[in-house]
């Protein structure tokens, strides 16, 4: 099995993840806005979908690599795995939205080598659209290469907040923000909306590994800036905890943009 340690997934193993997360997604397509949430104790929701899912998710990777490249899901264990493959999973992000009816969420699945993700599946059951992304070849959606390019010949003046570092404007209410602000719900798709051209720019305050795994790949495929606030990501080490470890980022089209949202940066960090 160091073979899976050392290269990129075989196409028969990309195929497996993929019917993998055909399998989950279409149990969440059933459970949608027809499932009750609990409350854990960090204070976010989870459901019976997100615990099915995770279960099935992590199953199937074993399977897929024989059992020996480590996970890290938001439902198990949140340690980083001690071996050179690991797989970081976030079953279900979105819950609250999935929760109550809102169809934005998503299944976020990353393979890592060497403390960084090396491929990358990111898949909106609703939409059905589903991001893969592989480091040095480039990203995909539905099957279809997208160019770094494209996404920066965007026009838009839109900014993806998440509801926590949507505090910044109370910090400083004097100054204007230098974007329309729009909140999805869901840390990876924030990002991925950067990534697509959607918006220009994204600020997460508080996402953890799990959210940012998938979106970290493909923002840096398609050349995407992203300067972390707090915590390096870089910088995982093998039995690290990350329940309660932060990765507040800001991510932009390119310099220029990420300049435009760097002090708002500074303001969330103050």
């Amino acid at each position: 099995m160091d073979k899976y340690n050392q290269v990129s997934l075989s196409e028969f193993q990309i195929n497996r993840v993929n019917e993998l997360i055909d399998k989950v997604a279409k149990r969440q397509i059933l459970d949608f806005g027809n499932i009750n949430a609990e409350t854990k104790d960090d204070g976010s929701l989870i459901t019976n979908c997100d615990r099915w899912s995770d279960k099935n998710i992590v199953q199937g990777l074993k399977e897929i690599t024989n059992g020996e490249e480590g996970i890290l899901s938001e439902e198990g264990s949140k340690k980083v795995p001690d071996s050179k493959a690991f797989w970081v999973v976030d079953p279900l992000d979105g819950t609250t939205n999935f929760a109550a009816g809102i169809p934005h969420w998503a299944i976020s699945i990353a393979r890592f080598i060497n403390g960084e993700p090396q491929s990358a599946f990111l898949d909106i059951p609703a939409l059905k659209q589903r991001v893969t992304a592989i480091k040095g070849q480039g990203v995909w959606i539905n099957g279809e290469s997208i160019s770094s390019e494209k996404k920066l010949q965007s026009r838009t003046e839109c900014v993806s907040l998440c509801s926590r570092s949507i505090n910044i404007l109370r910090k400083s209410p004097n100054q204007t923000f230098p974007g329309k602000i729009r909140l999805l719900g869901v840390s990876s798709l924030n990002m991925l909306t950067v990534a697509t051209g959607q918006t220009f720019g994204a600020i997460e305050s508080t996402p953890k590994i799990w959210d940012i795994a998938a979106s970290w790949l493909i923002l840096t495929e398609l050349k995407c800036e992203i300067n972390w606030l707090d915590i390096n990501p870089y910088d995982l080490y093998p039995g690290q905890d990350l329940s309660t470890v932060n990765f507040p980022l800001i991510t932009a089209l390119s310099k220029s943009h990420l300049e435009k949202l760097s002090p708002w940066g500074e303001i969330l960090m103050s």
